[in-house]
């Protein structure tokens, strides 16, 4: 039997090298995000512009590499440790695909889950369930998306968008830690991977076996 559990991705000692800058600089924009190392995480800060593309913007990091794959089957969600260095609200998001390159370089959008969250309301810990993690593309909500492969995650970003021109100026974001929780325990750590690999998006009641357990909540349909 497995015992409710956390598991750090990233942090507290983080390695700067695995991230890097995603601004709206690749769309012309003029927004600049940084990541500082700090005693206890890392600081993520900038500033964010919305008078460059006509009150958008957005300044994120993300993690680098086309290898790494995170296999975060049999986990119930993300755990964000932060601290609130001020009101605005940032978005935190995870894919499981690399996104092609254009002729200039540049890469192509993918299919991503997020989650919006405001520092200020959390208490020092954001903890968002697979299910709370909506798909978009571009920004944009995606109906009938298919489901997260949560044993083949591929990038993850935090972010600061406008949000139609709600926010801008100077942000500033302390991060102590990224990873995963699982609430709930669970006899065979196989099934629950099955159960993500397959987009089961509701705790299921297992009665087919003698030991009867409860199944991790997977990914969003």
């Amino acid at each position: 039997m497995e015992y409710p559990t956390n598991q750090l991705l990233f942090g507290p000692d983080w390695d700067l090298n695995h991230w890097t800058a995603s601004d709206d600089r690749v769309r012309g924009g003029s927004s600049v995000s940084n990541l500082k190392p700090i005693a206890e995480g890392v600081i993520f800060h900038g500033n964010l512009d919305i008078e460059t593309l006509g009150g958008a913007g957005f300044a994120s990091q993300r993690t680098v590499g086309d290898e790494q794959i995170w296999d975060l089957g049999g986990h119930d969600g993300i755990e964000i440790h932060t601290v609130p260095l001020d009101g605005n609200r940032y978005t935190f998001s995870l894919t499981d695909e690399i996104p092609q390159r254009r002729p200039d370089g540049r890469e192509q959008s993918a299919l991503v889950w997020e989650y919006d969250f405001s520092a200020s309301e959390t208490g020092g810990k954001v903890r968002m369930a697979w299910k709370d993690l909506k798909p978009t593309y571009r920004g944009k909500p995606v109906e009938d998306a298919r489901p997260l492969d949560l044993t083949h995650i591929r990038r993850f970003r935090i972010m600061i968008r406008s949000f139609f021109g709600a926010q801008k100026g100077n942000f500033s974001l302390k991060i102590q830690s990224i990873g995963v929780f699982r609430e709930r325990y669970i006899d065979n750590a196989s099934l629950a991977k099955e159960s993500t690999e397959y987009g089961d998006e509701k705790m299921g009641f297992d009665e087919t076996r003698e030991n009867k357990r409860w199944l991790p909540s997977c990914c969003p349909s």
